[in-house]
């Protein structure tokens, strides 16, 4: 086995809501480590995972994700939003319920 690192690669996706997300950047080696320090300098949550990645890289950019991947990405947007504090309106401040009895 080789000790070279493994090259480093990033996928960037936009979501437009009412739409698929797609692939709005991607890069390997140097470009992958700028992305990913630009997405950090900005506050964008990062989600490693390599056979996602690798997955995303076969796509072109501006390219929907696949159907397939939608529940996957839906969650991992969720998931953000989330962190940042939004929760959809149907949840009835669910979170703050949840807060208070414990």
């Amino acid at each position: 086995m080789s000790n070279q690192e493994q090259p480093t690669k990033a996928v960037a996706l936009k979501y437009d809501k009412g739409s698929a997300p797609t692939v709005s950047a991607k890069g390997e080696d140097a470009l992958a480590q700028e992305m990913i320090a630009v997405a950090k300098a900005a506050g964008v949550y990062i989600h490693q995972d390599e056979h996602l990645c690798d997955f995303l890289q076969k796509l072109e950019v501006g390219e929907a994700i696949p159907k397939e991947l939608y529940l996957l990405i839906a969650e991992l947007i969720a998931f953000a939003y989330v962190l940042d504090g939004k929760f959809p309106e149907k949840w009835n401040n669910m979170h703050q319920k949840i807060l208070e009895e414990v």
